[in-house]
């Protein structure tokens, strides 16, 4: 079929019921009627010669012709947009929509109160989704426009997916207030012969700082895994256990429970933050914006970075 005789519209309706799963949705989604959206659908699978969707229960799951085209219908999309609006201004007083920010529950309590103090100042209409988002699908993500910018540790991304670092933290070790050995100061050998904290999103595996102990034929006893960082900082507080973390997030989830916070006697790379978008959005005026105020943001004179990759 020759483009001239396609219906561009038809494809707005095929990413809007891929990405929303019901017909009922992608109607909400687009503004359209629910017999509209059908219509579309079948002169969609006219074209295709392919169901492209497929009824089980209330979702529309997608066939392998579906997956296989929905990324280039995303980027045709992404470009055609582009196009008609990269010569139009972006007024952040004026605008109203939603930015999709994919970062770490660790990095929400360092990066967005300044990011929204700055965003509610100059742009009162705009709001902020901060989400989690599966790395296996961070490209196609960025890709489809359903994530602005994403915000993590060094990744090994296509040149499509741009990048800038915007931080670096170290990493420190916490004991409580009265700890029996640990006054101060803390040795490699108070560190190895103490019980450990890991905190970690994962349910199996080492903490970065394992890495390294291995590394040097050593090992740390872990007595306790559990999943947040606020969690193991309390129970560090009233136990003798230590728990190692990024400096930046210690030093706030710390502030109610008063643990010493010392260097960790070991040498550790350092954890460094860096700030993605696609190559479609580089000169999009909104996403320029966004970019700005999360830099900003880790420019702050309290913000540094605050994730280490055992969350990750």
């Amino acid at each position: 079929m020759h483009i001239s005789r396609l219906d561009l519209n038809l494809f707005i309706v095929f990413e809007a019921i891929y990405t929303e799963g019901t017909v009922t949705r992608a109607s909400q989604k687009l503004h359209l009627t629910q017999p509209a959206i059908s219509h579309a659908l079948n002169r969609l699978r006219s074209m295709f010669d392919d169901p492209l969707f497929v009824r089980q229960g209330n979702i529309m799951v997608s066939t392998p012709l579906a997956r296989s085209i929905i990324e280039p219908v995303r980027q045709a999309l992404r470009g055609l947009e582009m196009t008609l609006t990269e010569n139009r201004k972006f007024e952040p007083s004026q605008a109203s929509k939603q930015f999709n920010l994919a970062l770490r529950d660790v990095l929400e309590s360092t990066v967005l109160p300044p990011l929204l103090e700055s965003i509610t100042n100059q742009a009162p209409q705009i709001n902020v989704a901060a989400i989690q988002v599966d790395r296996r699908e961070l490209v196609s993500e960025l890709a489809a426009g359903t994530i602005d910018v994403a915000i993590d540790m060094l990744l090994p991304l296509p040149s499509e997916i741009r990048r800038q670092q915007i931080s670096r933290d170290t990493t420190v070790v916490l004991a409580r207030k009265d700890h029996p050995v640990v006054q101060g100061r803390l040795s490699l050998d108070q560190y190895l012969a103490a019980e450990h904290i890991l905190a970690s999103s994962r349910r199996k595996g080492m903490g970065l700082e394992d890495f390294e102990l291995s590394r040097l034929g050593l090992q740390r006893r872990i007595r306790l895994r559990c999943q947040h960082y606020f969690a193991a900082c309390r129970v560090a507080s009233q136990t003798d256990l230590l728990l190692t973390m990024p400096e930046a997030y210690a030093r706030i989830v710390n502030q109610q429970f008063d643990n010493q916070i010392l260097p960790l006697p070991l040498t550790m790379p350092s954890w460094d933050v860096y700030l993605y978008w696609h190559q479609n959005l580089e000169l999009d005026p909104a996403n320029q914006w966004l970019r700005e105020q999360v830099m900003n943001a880790f420019r702050h004179d309290h913000v540094r970075h605050s994730a280490s990759p055992a969350d990750y």
